[in-house]
């Protein structure tokens, strides 16, 4: 038997009712008459697709201002390790 094909709105449907029900993910799957492991890999889909990113609750001037921050942190690291490495240098150099 051929897999049964669902619409994009069925799907949609089917992952709101699953995520708003007290039903579990089988319960709707069995009611909705599919098979429930679908509908629980259209969930996880949906769940991915929505996740918010980590820095997500920052408004967007304070995204780029952060991002500007690690890359200054960054150029400053490495700037601090070649001093350190050419402070070594010279200590060790008698003239």
């Amino acid at each position: 038997m051929a897999p049964r094909k669902y619409s994009p709105e069925f799907r949609e449907e089917a992952v709101r009712i699953a995520l708003s029900s007290s039903k579990t993910v089988t319960e709707v799957g069995r009611e909705l008459e599919m098979n429930p492991e679908t509908l629980r890999g259209w969930v996880k889909k949906h769940q991915k697709r929505n996740e918010l990113p980590a820095d997500a609750g920052l408004p967007v001037s304070e995204r780029a201002r952060l991002k500007e921050l690690e890359r200054r942190n960054h150029e400053l690291e490495m700037e601090n390790a070649f001093l350190k490495k050419a402070a070594a240098y010279f200590a060790k150099d008698p003239r």
